[in-house]
């Protein structure tokens, strides 16, 4: 996997200092993802830790046939757990990438 030139949401925008943490991560660097959730009013912070091994696009897709530019993609960073588990999360406008 190639990490993409320019990493991006579809319908938000990016912290830059997220854009530019993600653009700098090297395979093999030890990372902590920090993720909102959100349920209903409820609202906490999940994280998951690991090494971190490529970042690139997810194409989603929509649930009708239509056009190719409807597409919708998500940047996803994937990484190894300690317990050696490849995992791969899809990072949004409320993500935090810490670096071990």
């Amino acid at each position: 996997m190639t990490t993409p030139a320019n990493v991006t949401l579809p319908t938000k925008r990016l912290d830059p200092k997220l854009v530019e943490r993600l653009n700098s991560l090297e395979p093999g660097q030890k990372i902590i993802v920090v993720q909102a959730i959100r349920v209903g009013s409820r609202k906490w912070n999940s994280t998951s830790s690991g090494v971190f091994r490529s970042i690139n696009y997810l194409a989603t897709g929509i649930s009708t046939d239509r056009i190719p530019e409807d597409d919708i993609v998500v940047p996803m960073v994937h990484f190894t757990k300690e317990n050696g588990e490849h995992t791969s999360i899809a990072i949004d406008e409320n993500s935090q990438i810490v670096v071990e």
